[in-house]
């Protein structure tokens, strides 16, 4: 069969589990399955000593973790008895803009289910004021002998309610305290309010907003307390380009000082004087060429009529209106420049696992885009790569891929019609190679610009006719922990 798939007439297993986890997830949020969830029992586990809660909030909201230290007479008149520490301390951050309408209503039930101060609104509160403020008050009670505070700490796990992109964010910032050796790293758990939520899929979590959602939350919840934690790898993109281009970046790439190119790689041809570097997080995909350009085109409407993207299956009419409007499907039949291969652009090396060494791969003339991919779901659930045979593996020098393996898969996609059939599984997409790291380097000519996207935030790259554009990706030393809901 080709390209090493187990099967091209059925969905793989991964496609099939994400499926079933959606399904199966739905008929729990009826109250079709299992046990009911005795509300105060749950808020027990939950929620952390008056005191605590008070403490973090004054000290995120005066963004002072020593704020936090004073005690609060209402608060320490409340906790009467020695406090304890809960099972599971949990604080939740909702992006409530997701999720179309439902969105302020869950954040209300989420209060209900647990205390007003361990709800963070991301408009409001950021993930990073959080690390730095709030974990850091704990911290500090800590240090003085709080021993409540200590194990509270210690035990304290976070849900994010909504998309990739916010369940990214939130990753990144408490990514923070490795470096910082502020350890343990609360595990993360997801309520699934994007689009395509690929990794709430790929940890169990489901791809949908349940239609029963009332009932969800609780049993989300109450899975958060006690699901086992697995690893996610983490993957650093640094980016230079010619000084003078303008971009709007997507808000998970900052602007930096200095860029990180690996100097052991030697660069061919002139390098301009002055260069704008951008660094940035991701954790489930990279890409380049036109899946990024119809999303590009998704997220620019979706900010100029909102009315238009007010739910996860509105959203997939408006991506399919825009992958048929943008050339993806009739690209043989049209002989624009910036419609052709993406090898007139782009030369690719990579560094393969174990490998300290370089080496340039080849870029096939027919693809229209390049995805480095560090999940087993992509574009809602699936999963292009494929289940492959390890007759096949071995024979391309690939591994089974994990979230945690230290590898991204690389592919392509040729046109619309190819990725159509991939996507269903019906074929394979075009297996390019499995690397550790990866440089990608641009350069213009007839293209003015390439799309690109990082876990669904696509931005339009202008491309320089005289100096190369470099991107380069290596695994963050930490992983990220997640927490698994099946």
């Amino acid at each position: 069969m080709p390209g090493g798939i187990r099967s091209a007439a059925t969905p793989s297993d991964a496609t099939r589990v994400g499926v079933r986890l959606s399904l199966i997830e739905s008929i729990r949020g009826c109250g079709l399955m299992g046990l009911q969830i005795d509300k105060e029992e749950l808020r027990q586990r939950l929620i952390m000593p008056k005191y605590l809660r008070i403490a973090m909030r004054n000290s995120i909201r005066f963004q002072d973790p020593d704020r936090g230290l004073e005690k609060d007479p209402l608060s320490v008149a409340e906790d009467i008895e020695t406090p304890q520490p809960p099972e599971s301390p949990l604080v939740v951050f909702i992006n409530s803009r997701s999720g179309g309408r439902h969105g302020p209503e869950l954040k209300h039930r989420l209060q209900q289910l647990i205390a007003d101060e361990q709800v963070f609104e991301l408009k409001d509160v950021k993930p990073h004021e959080f690390v730095q403020y709030g974990l850091a008050c704990l911290e500090k009670l800590a240090s003085t002998g709080d021993q409540c505070a200590d194990e509270t700490r210690k035990r304290m796990r976070v849900m994010v309610a909504g998309g990739d992109g916010t369940v990214g964010w939130v990753l990144g910032c408490l990514g923070e305290l490795n470096s910082q050796g502020r350890e343990p790293v609360p595990p993360v758990g997801i309520i699934p309010l994007g689009t395509g939520n690929d990794l709430s899929r790929s940890f169990g979590w489901g791809g949908s907003f349940p239609f029963a959602w009332k009932s969800a939350v609780k049993r989300s919840l109450d899975k958060a307390t006690s699901g086992r934690v697995g690893r996610l790898d983490s993957w650093d993109l640094s980016m230079s380009m010619p000084f003078g281009e303008t971009i709007e970046p997507p808000y998970s790439l900052k602007r930096t000082e200095d860029c990180c190119l690996d100097q052991s790689l030697e660069i061919n041809g002139e390098m301009p004087d002055k260069t704008s570097c951008f660094r940035g997080v991701f954790y489930n995909y990279f890409s380049i060429g036109m899946d990024a350009q119809v999303a590009y085109g998704f997220h620019h409407l979706r900010n100029e009529k909102p009315y238009l993207a007010n739910g996860p299956i509105a959203n997939k009419l408006i991506y399919s209106a825009f992958t048929c409007t943008q050339g993806w499907f009739f690209t043989p039949c049209i002989s624009q420049p910036s419609l052709r291969g993406l090898n007139n652009i782009l030369r690719i090396h990579i560094k393969k696992m174990d490998s300290s060494e370089w080496e340039q791969i080849h870029v096939p003339s027919s693809v229209r885009a390049i995805i480095a991919l560090n999940l087993q779901s992509y574009a809602s659930g699936r999963n292009p790569w494929g289940n492959l045979k390890q007759g096949y593996l071995e024979k391309r020098g690939f591994v089974e891929a994990h979230p945690d393996d230290g590898v991204l898969e690389i592919f392509g996609l040729k046109q619309g019609w190819h990725a159509s059939f991939v996507m269903v599984e019906l074929i394979s997409a075009k297996h390019i190679a499995q690397a550790e790291a990866i440089r990608f380097e641009f350069r213009g000519g007839e293209w003015k610009r390439a799309y690109m996207q990082m876990d669904g935030e696509p931005w339009k790259q202008p491309l320089n006719k005289d100096f190369s554009t470099f991107i380069e990706i290596k695994r963050v030393p930490f992983r990220s922990v997640m927490i698994h809901g099946d």
